[in-house]
């Protein structure tokens, strides 16, 4: 890319004159769709992001949340599209890295992970091949830097074929005596860098987010994709520990987007402030490096602190220490101009506000998405029941996190595999639950009706778990936004979410947006993926595997309406996406008080594969399941806001949330394992024994 004509008159104008070749290039970057959401900002003031839990709400490089007065948790999330399909294993990794960098530069420690993926047709070879290495990034970087992958999801669409989908979330925590942000303090302070050395790796990675990806992309882009160093971050980690003990930093934020160029121009523009840097006081790892390429290099695992003068000897103490390279680059000011010198000359020499956050935002067209008219397959239950157990995404994902160490930190209460993942937050005596993900068949189907649904099943995942949720995070990712039917689907999707969310009085406290996921096969389906934080009064807390000696219950009701369901997925066929609750808060509270009865043995969602999948996953060897359903329809609607109860007071539960949710009887469990469904319209039943289950579920252990 270079610098549109629009904006490059726009520059000219302002500093009346023409930009230098390093000005261009930093306005390239900071002024492209990944950093300055030209055509998503607009949209994104439907969101509510305010409430008596948030401390710091979106525009820093995480959000952070209170559970108590002494202990806060910092929460964002990051996608890391473009380079995961360029260098699978490095653009994923990196993304793990990004994302942990803007939790410590809150002051935090980071303690969790989730990570939501999105991958072509698992038929295809090249969605394995590339599934395979993001994975494998995941693992190997997550593992060494001792941060814990909890939650997270994977999902398969033909869409994502040419361009598939990295989004990361992670928590950490933090209390507001060590509490940190990117915004500057006063002028006279030194800007340290610390961290690895300057390479050319991931020169343009913002400029190259920003467009669709080519046929050559996995060759031609390569550059543009940075390579990450795990043992060099948990040093960083470490260090930043320290650092912040000591009380030595006065803001700081990660490198990542945009580099050196992108951190210290938004740090002081964030403060009304400007600042004064010598490049060539920057620690490299190439000779011969230029301006613009140490200005915008994305090289990883490096921080941007402001520290006073006085500290900053003990500053590099503490980077000799852990084995971290450091460099004083410059210094804050008080003239509001951005100003960069390199080999005696001044390189660049702009209003700091301007260049950070002056981008001219897009007005595009758009066209509304209207959902497909009803157009419903013939079912053959056992054929339906056995091609969804089946389905890479109803089948289990336990290939994926079982390559995540979801342990180390010995602060998880709930493994991967659940509704949500749960830490113990011992500090405030409190659980803290976590779960991400979307439904692309929901919003490829109905965008907002989709995007309505990701904010209540994230909720109810939470609920199910009995945590009550505390806040959200979005990665909202799209195509080609200059595509009018994909600007309407992109904008669908932000309106869904932000309803959704406010109609639960769950904020929105920070995000991210990822547009022109476009490539040679298309644009992707519009994908609004949340990572949502709840908590709850017990480490512990029901999980979906059956007892055995209880009763099954559907709390909410049984419906036929499949628009988006994983049966039309594989069968064919359309149907409108299924009724929305009109009282989601209650639903998600309703669900909370029924998982925390002592009589509440096993609770788990309904989502995809509707009921089938939901049972399926809830039997094991001890534990099965004798379920009636009214119809094959109902038994494959992915409704949200449901769940299914195993409980042993079924009157108990009715007397207890039975005025505010249906409780519809499903059968009961046994001890004998395996599971038996019968559709009684059809008066027809099939069974399987626990082996089975495990053998149609196990698609992905095809995988290396």
């Amino acid at each position: 890319m270079t610098l549109a004509e629009p904006d490059r008159e726009r520059v000219t104008e302002t500093l009346d004159r023409e930009p230098t070749r390093p000005e261009a290039a930093l306005f390239e970057n900071l002024w492209s769709e990944h950093c300055a959401y030209r055509s998503s900002r607009p949209l994104l003031g439907a969101f509510e992001s305010e409430g008596e839990q948030v401390v710091v709400g979106p525009g820093d490089d995480a959000a952070v949340v209170s559970l108590d007065d002494d202990t806060y948790v910092a929460f964002g999330i990051e996608s890391h599209n473009h380079p995961s399909y360029v260098d699978p294993y490095d653009g994923a990794a990196t993304g793990v890295g990004g994302i942990v960098r803007d939790i410590i530069s809150m002051g935090a420690y980071p303690i969790g992970l989730a990570d939501s993926l999105y991958v072509g047709d698992f038929a295809d070879e090249h969605p394995r091949y590339l599934l395979e290495g993001i994975v494998e990034g995941i693992g190997d970087y997550g593992n060494s830097i001792g941060v814990p992958t909890i939650a997270g999801s994977t999902r398969f669409h033909p869409g994502y074929e040419g361009n598939p989908l990295v989004n990361v979330a992670c928590v950490g925590l933090v209390d507001e005596q060590r509490l940190v942000t990117a915004e500057a303090s006063a002028p006279g302070n030194k800007l340290v860098l610390v961290g690895n050395a300057t390479g050319r790796d991931g020169l343009g990675g913002a400029s190259f987010a920003s467009e669709d990806l080519g046929e050559d992309a996995e060759t031609e882009d390569r550059p543009a994709v940075q390579v990450g160093d795990p043992y060099t971050e948990k040093l960083l980690i470490e260090a930043n520990e320290v650092l912040i003990d000591e009380g030595l930093i006065e803001s700081a934020r990660d490198l990542g987007a945009a580099g050196l160029g992108g951190a210290s121009s938004e740090l002081v523009a964030k403060g009304d402030l400007g600042a004064d840097i010598d490049l060539g006081n920057v620690h490299l790892r190439e000779t011969g490096m230029n301006a613009t390429e140490i200005l915008l290099a994305e090289s990883q695992e490096r921080m941007v602190y402001e520290v006073r003068p006085e500290h900053v000897s003990r500053v590099e103490a503490i980077a000799e220490r852990f084995d971290l390279g450091i460099s004083v680059i410059g210094e804050t000011t008080d003239t509001g101009r951005y100003v960069c010198h390199f080999d005696g000359e001044t390189v660049v020499d702009v209003p700091a506000i301007f260049v950070a956050d002056g981008a001219p935002m897009n007005d595009l067209p758009t066209i509304d998405p209207e959902q497909p008219e009803p157009d419903l397959p013939d079912i053959d239950l056992r054929e339906a029941m056995e091609t969804i157990l089946a389905s890479p995404n109803a089948a289990s994902d336990e290939w994926v996190y079982r390559q995540y160490d979801h342990e180390v930190g010995a602060r998880t209460a709930m493994r991967p595999g659940d509704d949500a993942g749960i830490l113990a937050i011992r500090e405030a005596e409190t659980g803290l639950a976590i779960t991400s993900g979307t439904e692309p068949t929901w919003t490829d189907t109905a965008p907002y009706e989709g995007a309505y649904a990701t904010a209540l099943e994230n909720a109810t995942n939470l609920a199910a778990k009995g945590a009550s949720p505390l806040a959200t995070v979005d990665c909202v990712n799209a195509g080609n936004p200059e595509k009018p039917d994909v600007y309407g689907e992109f904008a669908a999707i932000v309106d869904g979410l932000a309803d959704g969310c406010s109609d639960l009085d769950v904020p929105v406290v920070g995000g991210n947006v990822s547009l022109y996921n476009d490539s040679n096969v298309g644009p992707i389906p519009p994908t609004p993926t949340l990572a949502m934080i709840g908590t709850t009064p017990d480490f512990d807390a029901p999980t979906l595997a059956v007892e055995g000696e209880g009763e099954l219950v559907l709390l909410g009701e049984f419906t036929e309406q499949l628009g988006g369901a994983e049966l039309l997925a594989q069968l064919g066929g359309a149907d409108r996406f299924p009724e929305l609750p009109e009282n989601p808060s209650e639903v998600i509270e309703t669900i909370i008080e029924a998982a925390s009865l002592e009589s509440t043995t096993a609770v788990h969602d309904v989502s995809d594969g509707g009921l089938a999948v939901t049972l399926a996953e809830m039997i094991h060897e001890d534990g099965g399941v004798d379920a009636t359903v009214p119809s094959a329809a109902a038994l494959f609607s992915e409704a949200p806001g449901r769940v299914v109860v195993e409980t042993t007071d079924r009157e108990g539960l009715t007397e207890t949330v039975g005025d505010r949710m249906a409780v519809q009887s499903l059968g009961t469990t046994t001890t004998a394992g395996g599971l038996s469904v019968t559709v009684a319209d059809e008066d027809e039943t099939v069974d399987y024994d626990t082996a089975q289950i495990t053998e149609f579920r196990s698609t992905l252990e095809t995988l290396g």
